[in-house]
């Protein structure tokens, strides 16, 4: 029996409020249980230096945890002058998994920075994150579309991400903290909308997987990203 009572293929409740925020482009609230992530998408007319005259976009992303999204406080990164190693790796994660659904041509010669700042976190930050930052991209390009700025939409599928695992002994989708901390394995699977992989984090926590198990959990992390990319396109109108 899984703590929270949900059966093994089973996702937290999932809900999406877009629009939440007065002056981004994009912006949603992603809730998966208990696990809540603002996410912003800003336009910008410029793009970094190393793709400048290339007439290619840019999609990039940031990530942040808020000091009383967990049990206990932490300490904001800013005032300890620098981001954490898990940080800097989740916001690359964020972005290079949002890129990979993206047409960079077809956007053109411009940035879209998706910012992901958890709010109270219960498990699977990035993975709500990669969802929800994915919604707020979609609204920004909508715009972009609608005011005739491109002509072509650059956002080739939707792009979302599910964890799994193995908790005691059993293949679980979508883990909760009290699963994700007891997990022998623990997975995070980025997936476009038509079921192609973009990327997948694999590690034995406590313990060693098979290939068996391991099918188990891409086929656990099918039906969960099928089942996002459905809230997605219900929450944008797609």
């Amino acid at each position: 029996m899984r703590p929270s009572g949900r059966q093994l293929d089973e996702l937290r409740p999932v809900s999406i409020e877009t629009d939440v925020t007065k002056h981004a482009e994009g912006s949603c609230m992603i809730k998966m249980g208990d696990t809540h992530v603002l996410c912003t998408a800003s336009l910008e007319a410029r793009v970094p230096p190393f793709i400048k005259g290339s007439g290619l976009g840019w999609v990039t992303a940031e990530y942040g945890m808020l000091p009383r999204s967990t049990t206990s406080r932490m300490r904001r990164e800013a005032s300890a002058g620098k981001q954490g190693g898990r940080t800097v790796e989740i916001q690359r994660l964020i972005g290079r998994s949002l890129r990979a659904g993206v047409d960079r041509v077809a956007l053109g010669e411009r940035q879209i920075t998706v910012d992901c700042d958890v709010i109270q976190a219960d498990g699977g930050t990035r993975c709500a994150a990669i969802t929800g930052g994915w919604v707020a991209l979609r609204l920004a390009v909508n715009k972009l579309l609608k005011a005739g700025d491109i002509v072509t939409d650059p956002l080739l599928d939707p792009v979302a991400a599910v964890s799994c695992g193995i908790y005691a002994g059993q293949p679980v989708l979508d883990l909760d903290y009290p699963e994700d901390s007891e997990a022998g394995t623990d997975g995070n699977f980025v997936m476009l909308g038509n079921g192609r992989l973009i990327e997948v984090q694999m590690s034995a926590e406590g313990a060693t997987f098979s290939r068996d198990q391991m099918g188990q959990l891409m086929d656990l992390a099918d039906k969960g990203v099928a089942a996002l990319v459905a809230a997605q396109k219900a929450a944008t109108g797609a």
